[in-house]
């Protein structure tokens, strides 16, 4: 059995705001079975967009930055992701040192 994503976001949420990181869903996609796509912007005019990847050779799942520069760069890359993906989870998280938690145990 697997977790829908809407419970993933809210227990990623969760785990920022524990953290102090500012997060905020910008695009609510599918609730069961949604991809999401999280924004890290670092409050100086970049950020990093992550995608969760499926390593085929090993069957582990990973973050991986799917693209980072100037912010609205960023942001041009999520609208294109939107605009084939209507199901699309964004989150956006705020953090000048970069933490997004993603890394961590739970959240692959």
């Amino acid at each position: 059995m697997r977790l829908t994503t809407e419970f993933w976001v809210k227990a990623y949420l969760a785990r920022l705001r524990l953290a102090d990181i500012p997060a905020y869903v910008v695009a609510h996609g599918d609730d069961t079975g949604g991809a999401v796509l999280v924004k890290l912007a670092t409050l100086d005019g970049k950020a990093r967009l992550f995608q969760r990847s499926f390593d085929l050779m090993t069957g582990e799942r990973a973050w991986i930055v799917l693209t980072e520069g100037g912010e609205a760069d960023v942001d041009g890359s999520i609208r294109r992701q939107r605009d084939m993906d209507p199901d699309l989870w964004v989150i956006e998280l705020e953090d000048r040192a970069g933490r997004h938690l993603l890394d961590e145990p739970g959240l692959t």
